[in-house]
């Protein structure tokens, strides 16, 4: 009998050996298929990069899920999983509308919460509300911070290697969060994307030979909203630590670079009267890159802030979540703020 601690060891390893593996052949077929990004106004890249990164993504997670994994304890997780793959892959063939993808999501959640029996059923005092939420409430919030979270992945997905690491770090995080509370199914999860976001990147820094593409941001925005929810309704308890109330707090530290850029860009388009979903360069890579900053440099800087972000909400643990969260939103805004103030600078 394998201990739950060398499962997922192996479950990293595996998910990283096989996404790596498949990488070059996706890259081959991408190419001879002509499935590819070509240059244009917004994109950040020059000349035409292979898309379907996220097909060898899948296959790694998946697969190494199968092999590690108690499937009967997540089975309905790798049901959502694939659906969403499936969205992403028409998505990144045809082009859906945003209406369509959002429905996506909704049936991918919809099981999620109907058959796995994971939705966000407290707020822990977050805006004042300790009460359980009734099914009604419940739901459709779950079903909201799920689109949230994995549509604000999706939007840093902007340059090379940024997703990849932001989702590294995250999962990561995550992971090691669920192996503090014993939840050995959700640190498998954690660790399976880290693995193969780990083997994705080395075909994914600058200069990019593959994009995840959204049947890859998708994928893990879905998978990482998993992990969200999982420390949100649970928070943080151990035989050491009884924190059942700072699931928000931790699950927004985590995910803060996605999240409050996201806010950022959506607020800044509503003032424009722009649709919030609209193209555009507003968001904080674009802000970085116009600095001069490069691919390199851009998806480093943000990966040190989000470590940054996840450090610091350690000491914010023991004040009242209310107050903790708006100690860390308003860092994170002054973190990406910064490089908007330094291009006004430059521009005047």
């Amino acid at each position: 009998m394998i201990s739950p601690e060398l499962n997922i060891i192996f479950s990293l390893i595996t998910a990283f050996l096989i996404t790596y593996v498949a990488i070059p052949k996706v890259i081959f077929f991408a190419e001879k298929l002509r499935l590819l990004d070509e240059a244009g106004i917004r994109a950040s890249h020059k000349g035409s990069v292979p898309i379907f990164g996220g097909i060898a993504i899948f296959t790694g997670i998946i697969f190494s899920l199968l092999f590690w994994a108690d499937i009967e304890n997540i089975q309905y997780l790798l049901v959502s999983i694939l659906i969403i793959f499936f969205v992403g892959v028409i998505d990144d063939l045809l082009v859906l509308s945003p209406f369509k993808k959002i429905v996506g999501q909704i049936i991918a959640t919809l099981i999620i919460i109907l058959f796995h029996d994971m939705q966000i059923d407290s707020m822990h005092g977050v805006l004042g509300i300790s009460e359980t939420l009734s099914p009604w409430v419940s739901i459709p919030f779950t079903i909201f911070v799920v689109i949230v979270i994995t549509n604000g992945f999706n939007l840093i997905d902007g340059v090379d290697g940024l997703a990849g690491g932001i989702g590294v770090i995250s999962s990561f995080s995550f992971g090691v969060i669920a192996l503090l509370m014993g939840q050995s199914d959700m640190a498998i999860v954690a660790f399976t994307l880290m693995g193969a976001l780990l083997a994705f990147l080395k075909y994914n820094l600058n200069p990019a030979k593959i994009f995840m593409g959204d049947t890859g941001s998708l994928v893990v925005g879905l998978i990482l909203s998993i992990l969200a929810i999982n420390i949100i309704r649970y928070g943080l308890v151990a035989e050491t630590i009884k924190l059942p109330n700072k699931g928000p707090l931790l699950a927004i530290a985590i995910l803060a670079i996605p999240l409050f850029d996201s806010l950022r860009v959506f607020v800044v388009r509503v003032f424009k009267r722009k649709h919030p979903l609209s193209p555009g360069r507003e968001h904080i890579h674009h802000t970085l890159l116009d600095l001069g900053f490069g691919h390199k440099k851009t998806s480093f800087i943000l990966y040190f802030s989000a470590i940054f972000i996840i450090v610091f909400s350690y000491f914010l643990l023991d004040v009242n979540v209310n107050i903790g969260i708006a100690i860390l939103a308003l860092i994170s805004f002054i973190l990406l703020y910064i490089p908007i103030y330094l291009l006004k600078g430059h521009s005047k």
